[in-house]
């Protein structure tokens, strides 16, 4: 559906410049922005590399355990479907821990191997237990330490200090994961007694 939004939106936009005189207007556009994204794509990919090492580092010198072990009393209670030392529940940590550290690449592949892990035991079938609802929720509403991909962004559109933003960044994720939790929270209550 994306897909079709895009290509509606590509031609209109090459419908209205033909229509208005605007060809040259639209190409030179065209152009300037693949260039800019390239530029882009290649300043954001030394910031990447560098967080993505410094993950691996913390990953072999088991900080990323530490936290993991650290996060999971807590996980265990958002996510009672799973034991503590399952292996849903590690892979869970794991992405918690590179969301947390910003690395939101790092942090899919860990989330797509989590969800597996919890719909291997999953006792409803096709449907999703209430943990695996909170674990989507907590995965999109990640509270961030250091928000990586942000101030590499910043750093590549000119920033002379981009990561002037943690306090904000701490403050945003930090309602946004509660204002998930909450809201998880009351639409399984809601649920329950509407079943019982």
């Amino acid at each position: 559906m994306l897909g079709y939004i895009w290509l509606g939106m590509i031609v209109s936009s090459f419908l209205c410049s033909f229509f208005t005189g605007r060809t040259d207007q639209v190409a030179a556009a065209v152009t300037q922005g693949a260039d800019k994204g390239v530029r882009l794509l290649i300043s954001m990919a030394g910031v990447m590399c560098l967080w993505t090492g410094i993950m691996k580092i913390a990953d072999k010198s088991g900080i990323t355990g530490n936290i993991s072990r650290f996060l999971r009393p807590v996980l265990s209670r958002l996510m009672p479907d799973y034991p503590a030392d399952s292996e849903a529940m590690k892979a869970i940590s794991a992405n918690i821990t590179a969301n947390f550290l910003g690395l939101g690449n790092a942090a899919t592949p860990l989330g797509i191997k989590a969800m597996k892990e919890m719909q291997r035991n999953n006792r409803l079938g096709d449907k999703a237990n209430p943990s695996m609802i909170m674990f989507v929720v907590i995965n999109t509403a990640s509270l961030q330490l250091i928000p990586t991909t942000c101030a590499a962004l910043r750093a590549a559109a000119g920033s002379t200090d981009p990561y002037s933003i943690l306090p904000q960044v701490w403050i945003a994720s930090s309602c946004a994961l509660a204002a998930g939790i909450t809201a998880v929270k009351a639409a399984s209550l809601f649920r329950r007694r509407k079943n019982g």
